[in-house]
């Protein structure tokens, strides 16, 4: 199948492919250049379950939900740059 590219620079991953992926909406999709084409991975959002009960006797201290976020903002925005440089090694 054959998708065109929007004018906002969108495309739309076919419906098998979802599938075969599991893909589910929230999936974070991370791009990288890989010399003619893109690679796209995906990865399943936060889960919201909570292992506090689990954990509970091993928490020093509570983190708040606004430090978690900053703290995977960190960690992708490396992985970024690492996939970048990465791309730029092998042209």
């Amino acid at each position: 199948m054959l998708t065109t590219v929007g004018q906002k620079g969108q495309i739309v991953i076919e419906k098998t492919i979802r599938e075969a992926l599991g893909l589910q909406p929230g999936y974070v999709a991370v791009q990288k250049l890989a010399g003619d084409h893109v690679e796209i991975y995906f990865y399943p959002p936060e889960h919201k379950k909570s292992l506090r009960g689990i954990l509970a006797d091993k928490i020093k201290r509570p983190a708040p939900t606004t430090e978690w976020a900053i703290i995977r903002e960190q960690v992708w925005s490396a992985m970024a740059v690492t996939n970048e440089e990465e791309s730029s090694d092998e042209a």
